[in-house]
């Protein structure tokens, strides 16, 4: 093959346009030079780009720009990861010298209490901005970053006396700010990646060694311990990490209430109420397992679906039991107390977007993101066979529909999305009378529920 013939077929190769169907008339020489001139554009074009490239890394501008892309280490390069860790390590230290310890606190107070400014309203001090700058500039260099102008200007907001703000409040944004930075670093300790979220492992590590910290989980047997991590780390992965991406942000932890609620454990006393509403205290955490060893009756330590049917209530229509164990995580048809953990914690929080999210995933049952009147109808069956069985009144499945349809409200008036639910206020409602017959039978009666508490006794009535 001649060199002509060589640079037709590559420059035909290269060329997409069909330069032949283009130019029908021309003949081979004169479509031969057009591949060629265009061939060569493509070449000069291309060396100019490397010409612009090389002028650019050699100019004074270039050696001054930072470089803003660092690779994390590879898992086989070990000396580069150790280095990560240590640097990381040494970062976190000095972040963790600025903060305010607790004899810097206590200076601040007795500052801001010296220099207040008076009169006093009722019992709280308050102080002005020119006094405020007077601390600032006594207490020193480390304290400035709790004592800034912008600071002030945003407790003013909320102050109730014009140009004064309180002392208390000053005090407790202080202490707030140093709690959440001491919080910020010691949860990052365990970002090995140094990317800012933590996975399960690295919560579950934060968690355990946190236990021994808390005067009410001290009378917790060893044993438990392992139960209780996995009790605490479920809620903060069911609400922070909804699309099961396995991580969460460490900012996100910081941001949620729960944080305060596990914290709340270093008090050593705690009324016993607030103990039973707190997920994260050893007799909320010891009931929700007493209640999952109560539900498996066969002991081996997994929940079947005929032994699920006993949660609650015990009213769980056995359409929607099929549904979790077809959608939910299983083991040879059983459930283990992780996968136990998010059913319970989506039932006790109907109304939440994660618990909603979590139930319409079961609910969706031809998984098109969107319920329709043949969803409702396939879970409502479920309701209908209680009501027999307890030999009810039937319910018209029409009727119930179009309540639901009335309630939510959808942009399309033939199905409903997660959207439309959440948005709607009703989810809980809505769900509730689809899965679970105790549930129904209360909001198909809550009219008659109602009326019975608002009738006073008659024994009441005639004494009266």
């Amino acid at each position: 093959m001649s060199f002509r013939d060589k640079l037709l077929k590559n420059l035909e190769k290269v060329n997409e346009n069909g330069v032949r169907q283009q130019h029908p008339s021309k003949t081979d020489d004169e479509i031969e030079d057009i591949l060629f001139q265009q061939h060569q554009k493509a070449i000069n074009s291309s060396e100019k780009l490397k010409r612009m490239i090389e002028q650019s890394k050699n100019s004074e501008s270039y050696r001054f720009i930072p470089q803003f892309h660092f690779e994390l280490p590879k898992n086989t390069d070990g000396l580069a990861q150790k280095l990560r860790e240590e640097a990381r390590t040494l970062f976190l230290q000095k972040r963790s010298k600025e903060l305010l310890d607790n004899n810097e606190l206590k200076l601040l107070w007795s500052l801001l209490e010296k220099h207040h400014s008076p009169p006093l309203m009722g019992e709280e001090q308050y102080i002005n901005y020119d006094n405020y700058c007077k601390v600032a500039a006594i207490a020193g260099d480390k304290f400035r970053k709790y004592l800034t102008a912008s600071t002030f200007a945003r407790l003013l907001v909320s102050s109730t006396y014009p140009g004064k703000i309180s002392v208390m409040s000053l005090f407790n944004y202080a202490m707030r700010k140093v709690w959440l930075q001491q919080t910020r670093i010691g949860l990052s300790l365990y970002d090995y990646t140094g990317q800012g979220y933590l996975n399960e492992s690295d919560l579950e590590s934060y968690i355990l060694e946190l236990i021994p910290t808390f005067p009410q989980l001290e009378g917790l047997e060893k044993s438990f311990h392992s139960f209780y991590v996995c009790t605490t780390v479920r809620k903060f992965f069911f609400f922070l990490d909804p699309l099961r991406t396995g991580r969460i942000r460490i900012r996100d932890i910081l941001t949620c209430s729960f944080l305060d609620d596990l914290l709340e454990l270093r008090d050593e006393e705690i009324p016993k109420d607030a103990q039973e509403m707190n997920w994260f205290s050893a007799p909320s955490a010891l009931s929700v397992y007493g209640h999952y060893l109560n539900l498996d009756k066969d002991h081996n330590g997994m929940l079947s679906k005929k032994e699920l049917i006993g949660y609650g209530s015990g009213t769980l229509t056995p359409i929607f039991l099929d549904r979790v164990f077809a959608e939910c995580l299983t083991y040879d048809g059983e459930m283990d107390y992780k996968t136990y953990l998010d059913f319970v914690l989506a039932l006790e929080n109907r109304s939440e977007p994660q618990s909603l999210h979590y139930l319409f995933r079961i609910l969706d049952v031809e998984h098109k993101g969107y319920l329709t009147a043949f969803t409702l109808n396939y879970f409502f069956k479920g309701i209908q066979d209680e009501i027999s069985a307890h030999r009810a009144e039937p319910v018209n499945f029409a009727d119930v529909k179009d309540e639901i349809f009335d309630m939510v409200k959808p942009a399309d008036p033939s199905r409903m999305t997660l959207k439309d639910l959440i948005n709607s206020g009703h989810g809980e409602t809505v769900v509730s009378i689809l899965i679970e017959f105790h549930k129904f039978w209360a909001y198909e009666n809550r009219e008659v529920m109602v009326t019975d508490s608002q009738t006073p006794n008659t024994d009441e009535t005639h004494n009266l």
